[in-house]
């Protein structure tokens, strides 16, 4: 009995990421910390205000 490599055998093309999702997964993350650092930022200066 023969053991194929993972990258010969045609089944395991199906088990990769597509990569319009690691885009759009890349995208949200990028996002996310942007709209976090905008929130950090406000209440930074929110707080030198006082």
């Amino acid at each position: 009995m023969t053991r194929r490599n993972s990258k010969d055998d045609p089944a395991r093309e199906n088990d990769r990421i597509p990569r319009g999702l690691l885009v759009r997964l890349f995208v949200y993350l990028v996002a996310g910390h942007l709209f976090a650092a905008f929130l950090w930022l406000l209440f930074e200066v929110g707080a030198s205000r006082q």
